[in-house]
């Protein structure tokens, strides 16, 4: 088995359960991976992070070509960088990052990520006790101590010369205080020696530097990372960081649990040459397929050949990487940690028209997790959904089929505010109206959505660890691997119920379909449909969200009524399906129409056009409206129904 290190504290959030003296806060507040593509002018980042005032480091790098890794930060001041890939002193170039922003920062022309067609990343660590320090000191000629403000034991620190060249120095806990790594390099780690960290384990509130590290009139910077420390959300418990190691089996895989899905990792092999391999949700790093990775140490363009990293609800799986080998890493959690308050920052509903050209949309107006197109007024088209963790795959909500790729669907999801499509399918430019699409842009966020995929153990009752951080009150399951039903759980059915997205059929009874349900773990009970062993699934997890969405259900009137679902804006989008008898899952969206006499409606089970001319379902202030001319799928007098309704 391959070697398990490190652990935290799964996330609790909640709704105001908890009380705090201090404000909250959430790796959100502190950590950004910001895409960008050049067009030969600044580039203004606006990604929330306080830089001005709190602090903080920018790490730049080119993505589609050769180029130095930048390493920016507010302890030296703007345009000067160093380079995590080269040992040279600090440079400073005019208008290479010209600012440091209360909301984020500036690139210049001279930097490479402002070139036209350039495309890059930028990573965003703020100063922050219990996640990162930044620090600068002059070396004495002998061992020294030196204070910092990271409020925990650091559990990685780099240092760098400024006014000589020279290597960057690493230490990290997992290989102790008498080795040190090379940033700017792929060599094993070198040891054992005092004169790296003077034989000295850092403490919260100082680390020591051996001759090595505090050489005469040298100035230096260091760059500290904490360990599972705490200090984050609503209780102030929660890690976002870990520094660890884990070591592959003879297959080159490993299994890594932190307590929670990371969204960045860095990691090293240790006793032999390796590179610094660099990984992150934004760029790529989808369960089970290649991972997008660059190279601290080196300046190569970015890279997707190998399935180095996939994460997990709780952690991360190492695959394809040096069999029998030790590893540090790395990894930050993933966000927001925040539960929303408005529902326009974790849903978008958009409508567009098809131009035959590869695409990225821009409607979203957030990084987005999952994705659903449909080309409405055209029938026979597929309902198609894509998330972020399964990466390019389509699955088909009127289908059982397995998940599957082509032309036209998702080729990037690097978009910071949409997705990128290819020039067939979901953008195509027939005639209209078979040229009109619905997009639906859905953000994970804790209490409102969750996405998790899954490999099939075989086991009943089996707890599968999620992030939504309540009970999950609607659960959309299908196999990847294989073809089979989309199974729906929905608390008020129960864990005995039985009801399929791709199908018309009412709720059925199956006892221990589903079992017990947590806010971290939901119950795949029935093996056979949620657990096959060795297949893989995904699964999307909705919860009532106040002000954001409701997940709930209702009796038929036959007559107009009202669904309070706590919203002061009305609902922008609401999926019915009735339980008791047979019918459709019915949709309506405010892209589309929503409203009074204007309410076209489509059927995720199945590939019919929109249906226009129907006054079923209207929208009202504290949610929406079925009325009396709504069909017996939608309103029939004693009949039940399930919805979700997002604001």
């Amino acid at each position: 088995m391959p070697l398990i290190e490190t652990k935290g504290a799964a996330s609790a959030q909640g709704f105001g359960e908890f009380a705090q003296q201090t404000t909250a806060t959430y790796i959100e507040d502190v950590f950004s991976t910001w895409l960008t593509t050049g067009a030969g002018a600044n580039i203004t980042v606006v990604n929330g992070i306080d830089l001005a005032g709190k602090g903080g480091l920018v790490w730049n790098k080119t993505r589609n070509s050769d180029g130095y890794n930048t390493l920016f930060d507010t302890n030296r001041g703007v345009n000067k960088a160093l380079f995590s890939n080269d040992g040279s002193a600090e440079t400073t170039v005019s208008n290479w990052l010209p600012a440091f922003n209360s909301n984020g920062f500036e690139i210049g022309t001279a930097n490479n990520l402002s070139g036209s067609g350039t495309t890059g990343v930028s990573w965003t660590f703020r100063k922050q006790p219990k996640f990162f320090d930044i620090v600068t000191y002059t070396g004495t000629g002998s061992a020294q101590t030196i204070n910092h403000n990271l409020g925990s034991v650091p559990g990685c620190i780099m240092i760098k010369t400024l006014n000589t060249s020279d290597v960057w120095r690493v230490y990290h806990r997992s290989i102790g205080n008498q080795y040190v790594l090379v940033l700017n390099s792929n060599i094993a780690q070198v040891g054992p020696s005092a004169a790296h960290w003077n034989n000295t384990d850092p403490t919260a509130t100082q680390f020591t530097v051996g001759t090595n590290g505090s050489q005469a009139a040298t100035t230096y910077v260091a760059y500290l990372f904490a360990h599972d420390a705490g200090g984050f959300g609503l209780t102030g418990t929660d890690n976002v960081i870990s520094c660890g190691t884990f070591t592959t089996d003879g297959t080159g895989k490993a299994t890594v649990t932190l307590g929670y899905e990371p969204q960045w990792i860095i990691a090293k092999r240790t006793n032999s040459a390796g590179d610094w391999y660099m990984a992150d949700v934004m760029r790529g790093m989808p369960v089970g397929s290649a991972t997008s990775i660059l190279t601290a140490n080196l300046s190569a363009a970015e890279y997707s050949s190998v399935n180095f990293f996939s994460p997990t609800a709780t952690g991360f799986l190492g695959s394809s990487l040096d069999s029998s080998a030790p590893f540090i890493y790395i990894a930050i959690r993933r966000g927001p940690m925040k539960v929303p308050t408005s529902g326009t920052s974790v849903f978008t509903p958009a409508t567009r028209t098809g131009t035959g050209s590869g695409i990225t949309t821009t409607a979203a107006g957030f990084p987005v997790d999952t994705y659903f197109v449909r080309r409405y007024p055209y029938a026979s088209f597929p309902n198609d959904i894509m998330d972020r963790l399964r990466g390019s795959p389509s699955l088909v909500t009127n289908s059982t089929g397995i998940e599957s790729t082509g032309n036209g669907q998702v080729t990037s999801w690097a978009a910071m505010s949409g997705v990128g499509l290819g020039s067939d399918g979901e953008t195509n430019s027939g005639i209209p109206p078979d040229n009109l699409y619905v997009d639906w842009y859905f953000r994970r966020a804790p209490g409102f959505f969750d996405v998790v995929c899954y490999t099939g153990d075989g086991t009943t009752n089996r707890a599968i660890a999620h992030n939504l951080t309540v009970i999950p009150e609607l659960i959309i399951n299908k196999p990847r691997s294989y073809a089979d039903f989309w199974e729906v759980y929905q608390k008020d059915l129960g864990v005995n119920s039985y009801i399929y997205l791709n199908s018309t059929n009412a709720n059925g009874s199956s006892a221990g379909n589903w079992s017990s349900m947590t806010a971290s773990a939901f119950g795949a009970g029935y093996a056979y449909a949620h657990n096959r062993s060795g297949y893989t699934y995904v699964a999307y997890l909705f919860a009532t969200c106040p002000g954001v969405s409701k997940v709930g259900s209702y009796t038929g009137t036959g007559a107009l009524q009202t669904i309070n679902c706590g919203f002061t804006g009305g609902a922008r989008w609401v999926m019915i399906k009735r339980t008791d008898s047979t019918g459709d899952w019915y949709v309506y969206d405010s892209a589309r129409g929503i409203s009074s006499g204007t309410d076209p409606y489509l059927a995720l089970n199945s590939n019919a056009a929109q249906v226009t001319g129907t006054n079923y379902v209207d929208t009202t202030s504290v949610g929406f409206q079925v009325t009396a001319a709504a069909p017996a799928g939608l309103n029939a007098n004693g009949g039940t129904y399930i919805f979700l309704a997002i604001a």
